[in-house]
């Protein structure tokens, strides 16, 4: 599951990344869309999937937003100055699915996850912008802006799926298709 977890994350990446570049938003954002309502449907907790993708896209909307505000990033297929495009925040959504799948071995390590994020946070960035997908304006404010916004995006996070995981008890047990006698 987590090897599926990984390539729909990658997937809908791309689709949001190069639907952006192209002038097709709404494409990444459907992509993603069906990605992340198959996961929380798939999910042993749907309502602990829930609430982490609508805080992962909360975040994103702040963090995204001061940089689009700050000048120092302009995002294709935005509708609204200085606020971040709705393709970027189905983005978030997307890496929330990753967080209790094919990032959960992550959970427990919030400094490794915060010196992580500082790295690969940017990197991802600066592939959307060779992608076609962003600007980085001022690279060096950019840049050092989104290590700090992703070193401190992924530990809260992270502490955000073990809290809710903690309070909604022991993962309930579904039954596989052996099991059950199904099909």
């Amino acid at each position: 599951m987590n090897l599926i977890n990984f390539v729909l994350f990658q997937l809908g990446w791309f689709a949001c990344v190069l639907s952006a570049a192209n002038g097709r938003p709404w494409l990444g954002l459907l992509v993603v869309l069906l990605i992340v309502a198959g996961h929380i449907r798939m999910s042993s907790r749907p309502a602990v999937e829930t609430k982490l993708v609508m805080l992962a896209v909360a975040s994103g909307l702040v963090f995204d937003s001061f940089l689009s505000q700050s000048g120092w990033l302009q995002y294709a297929g935005g509708m609204y100055t200085g606020i971040a495009p709705y393709w970027i925040l189905a983005m978030w959504a997307l890496f929330a699915t990753t967080l209790n799948a094919s990032m959960g071995w992550l959970r427990d390590k919030l400094l490794l996850a915060a010196i992580l994020g500082a790295i690969f946070g940017p990197l991802s960035y600066l592939a959307g912008q060779r992608l076609g997908a962003l600007q980085i304006v001022d690279p060096q404010a950019s840049l050092a802006s989104l290590a700090l916004i992703w070193a401190f995006a992924m530990p809260l996070l992270m502490f955000a799926a073990n809290r809710l995981n903690a309070s909604h008890g022991p993962a309930p047990i579904r039954p596989t298709p052996e099991f059950t006698g199904e099909q």
